[in-house]
């Protein structure tokens, strides 16, 4: 089993709309970098463990546990020209972007950066190092742990 932190601005969706999803599942578009790409591409896995991160917003942080619920497949927002995902060098015969469902485990407290930069277990998380952009970041089994011993 695999983990990861996957960000999501929370006014495109957060856990609450996560929760509140038919089936409580939810496709993660819009992903356009192609290191994550390649993360859902190669490395995600059905029932890999996600933290549910909120990101751009006033109190950015863990906000909810959640789960790998698809393979990864063609992001259709790529070929949408209404969509701010829309990618015109992309082809249905050719899309260069994936993604995959992320399902609902459970919504937790907020584990915001202060609170995780105090934990050195948590010291050399990717979402805490300068300058890291990723939206999906792979996470160790022991900061999973230790994020699930902050979280309860």
């Amino acid at each position: 089993m695999n983990y990861w932190l996957m960000k999501s601005e929370p006014d495109e969706c957060s856990i609450d709309d996560l929760a509140a999803a038919p089936g409580q599942t939810v496709p993660w578009i819009g992903v356009r970098n192609y290191q994550a790409r390649n993360f859902m591409r190669d490395a995600m896995r059905l029932g890999d463990g996600v933290l549910f991160y909120h990101s751009s917003c006033p109190q950015p942080g863990i906000a909810g546990i959640g789960k790998v619920s698809s393979a990864a497949y063609t992001d259709a927002s790529q070929f949408d020209p209404d969509s701010p995902y829309f990618d015109p060098k992309s082809k249905p015969e050719a899309p260069r972007w994936l993604h995959v469902d992320v399902g609902f485990v459970r919504k937790t407290r907020l584990l915001g950066l202060t609170e995780m930069r105090q934990h050195a277990s948590l010291a050399s998380m990717r979402v805490l190092q300068a300058g890291n952009r990723l939206s999906i970041t792979p996470v160790s089994p022991e900061e999973w742990q230790s994020v699930m011993d902050l979280l309860g």
